[in-house]
């Protein structure tokens, strides 16, 4: 399989028509090997325009989707940047060729090691891959310029809306009742966090920030 061919067509076909504009975004999905990051068995299906699933209730976030959400963050070169959920760390691949630090948290430990190797494989150096649970982030590295949580959450945890410097950004896939998710912008100005939804996602919640289930007597 032709992987950079199939890249620029994701760059070409998914991501421009669907009003993906930033240049910095559509350069690192042009030149960052989405295929290196999954199994083997898994790599022809890199490049289609949905979610692909890792196992254990993960998934790689349909690349559209990702790109939308990092778009609305404003990425910049000088970001400290949280990835929460990073499974096979592409997407904190891709945000690591655009800010200058990311710390990726996973609950998984054999998906920390994996990570850390595609990490290294990759000769990306400005990401920290950390093992711990997803609801409470990074606050020992916090605060931060960016979170991005990859994967679709009930609601955003406290904690991590916490750990957003002033000025913040948050993207989050929120899942709604029904179950058609929100891309939703968090962005903290001193002691407020505001939220706006961005547009509707259908991306697959994480199984570790999913609601608690209720007890109906």
């Amino acid at each position: 399989m032709d992987f950079a061919a199939a890249r620029r067509n994701m760059v070409d076909g998914q991501l421009r028509p669907n009003n993906v504009v930033d240049p910095a975004i559509l350069a690192a999905m042009e030149t960052q090997p989405r295929e290196l990051y999954l199994p083997k068995q898994l790599r022809g299906i890199a490049y289609v325009d949905e979610d692909v699933p890792l196992g254990n209730g993960r998934y790689l976030m349909e690349p559209v989707v990702a790109a939308r959400m990092l778009q609305a963050a404003e990425l910049r070169e000088s970001d400290a940047v949280l990835v929460i959920g990073c499974a096979c760390a592409y997407n904190a691949a891709l945000i690591s060729r655009i800010a200058a630090s990311v710390v990726a948290v996973e609950c998984d430990a054999a998906a920390v090691r994996a990570s850390t190797d595609v990490l290294s494989e990759a000769a990306i150096d400005n990401v920290a891959v950390v093992e711990g649970q997803l609801a409470d982030g990074a606050p020992g590295q916090a605060p931060f310029d960016v979170v991005f949580i990859d994967g679709a959450v009930s609601a955003v945890p406290e904690k991590i809306l916490e750990q957003l410097a002033e000025g913040g950004r948050l993207v989050a896939v929120v899942a709604g009742d029904r179950g058609v998710g929100k891309a939703t912008l968090f962005e903290r100005v001193g002691e407020v966090t505001s939220s706006r939804v961005l547009f509707d996602a259908a991306v697959p919640i994480l199984p570790d920030l999913a609601a608690t289930p209720k007890f109906v007597f």
